[in-house]
């Protein structure tokens, strides 16, 4: 029998969160989470889907570093029957944040890949270097298994030169790297592709705008199943309000900040990318908590939501003129999924632009991707669980199965 099972990594500074899929059919088999990392008390949550496993299984004990977290991981495998060292295992898929312009597809890892995503780290300096741990981690454990980087910058590789570079000089531009990279990639790509099949066309046949609204938030344009255009930049920092980080903002604002109030490059990194966005205008980062105080009369809290609404409009009216046409607009993520108040406001007064929403549709709680739209909206609205995990499996997959097994 081939080996068709999965393990996704998503490796964090201090956290692993993990599935393992079946590729047959899809399926999974087990979830989990190793957080708090490096800390006197960490956390694995271990939970199998399959067979005879007993539920939601937590362990609370010092965990010192990724390869003592995926140990532990492999021992809650283990005692599911589903290990690492089963031959069903086909590889492991990580997802990597960064890829730069070099790695625009899956890529089977190399000591040379590894170099690469090393080089970007100045780019990516919370992210990738957790994810090259991740990955060597897994290496050592099994040096004879396929492992395959899956990049959040990849589905962004297809804008044009006009979306990605900035208007910056061009020499310097190249010799640092600067131009935008987007990111969220996987999380666009399984969405927009899920909202083709919601309208039951190809994805080649649908320009889509996603909306990916987390904690972290992310817009993109898609025309026929390419990104043309997404919001995120250089850094992660770039486009939406978001749930600690400023999005779009005036750049002299980092000069003004060090001239006048004395603060260092650290401190306003800190400020933009921890300290801004939504906790900073109200003190929560917590949609649900945010229309709390709104529905209590929190005029910060109103703001807030007022400020992260407009942006989202200015990106829903930008990507519309970019594409031309728009047939659907998804939302997706922890806040797009759940949030029917921000679907609401964020295409209340479009109208004229083909947007009108069901209100009882989008007032309905569901795990299954749907269209929320009125019927004789000219545009759909629709509300897309995201699945990055099974995104990456399915990319993994697709690189190491033999050929006529996917």
């Amino acid at each position: 029998m081939t080996a068709a099972r999965v393990l996704v990594l998503n490796s964090g500074s201090s956290s692993l969160k993990y599935q393992l899929l079946d590729m047959r059919d899809g399926e999974r088999l087990a979830v989990g989470l190793v957080e708090r990392i490096g800390e006197v008390t960490s956390r694995l949550v271990h939970t199998p889907l399959t067979g005879g496993s007993a539920g939601k299984r937590e362990r609370t004990s010092p965990v010192a570093d990724h390869s003592a977290a995926l140990k532990a991981v492999a021992e809650e495998l283990a005692l599911d029957g589903l290990g690492l060292d089963s031959p069903e295992l086909a590889a492991v898929g990580h997802r990597v944040v960064h890829g730069g312009l070099k790695f625009t597809e899956p890529t089977l890892i190399t000591d040379e890949v590894l170099a690469e995503v090393e080089r970007l780290i100045p780019v990516a300096p919370l992210h990738n270097p957790a994810n090259i741990t991740g990955i060597r981690t897994a290496q050592a454990l099994r040096p004879d298994l396929p492992q395959v980087a899956v990049f959040d910058t990849a589905f962004h590789s297809t804008m044009p030169e006009s979306a990605a570079r900035y208007a910056i000089d061009v020499e310097t531009a190249d010799a640092h790297r600067i131009r935008r990279y987007g990111f969220h990639g996987t999380s666009h790509a399984y969405v927009s592709r899920k909202t083709a099949a919601l309208l039951d066309k190809d994805p080649s046949e649908v320009n889509v705008i996603v909306l990916h609204l987390g904690n972290g938030a992310s817009a993109s344009a898609v025309a026929g199943g390419r990104c043309v255009d997404t919001s995120m930049g250089l850094t992660p920092l770039e486009g939406l309000v978001m749930g600690t980080r400023s999005g779009d903002i005036d750049p002299a604002v980092t000069f003004h900040l060090k001239r006048v109030a004395g603060m260092s490059a650290d401190e306003i990194d800190e400020l933009l990318n921890r300290k801004s966005g939504l906790v900073g205008l109200c003190g929560d980062n917590d949609m649900r908590e945010i229309r709390r105080r709104i529905d209590e009369g929190d005029e910060r809290a109103q703001l807030a939501f007022d400020i992260y609404i407009h942006r989202l409009k200015k990106y829903i009216g930008a990507y519309y003129a970019i594409l031309g046409r728009v047939d659907a607009i998804a939302f997706t993520a922890g806040v797009g999924e759940n949030a029917a108040p921000v679907r609401e406001a964020a295409v209340a007064g479009l109208e004229e632009l083909g947007l009108t929403l069901d209100l009882e549709l989008n007032a309905v709680r569901s795990e299954e991707a749907r269209i929320v739209s009125a019927a004789d909206a000219r545009v759909a609205v629709a509300v897309v669980p995201t699945d990055e995990e099974l995104e990456i499996a399915q990319q993994t997959f697709a690189l190491v199965a033999p050929e006529g097994v996917v």
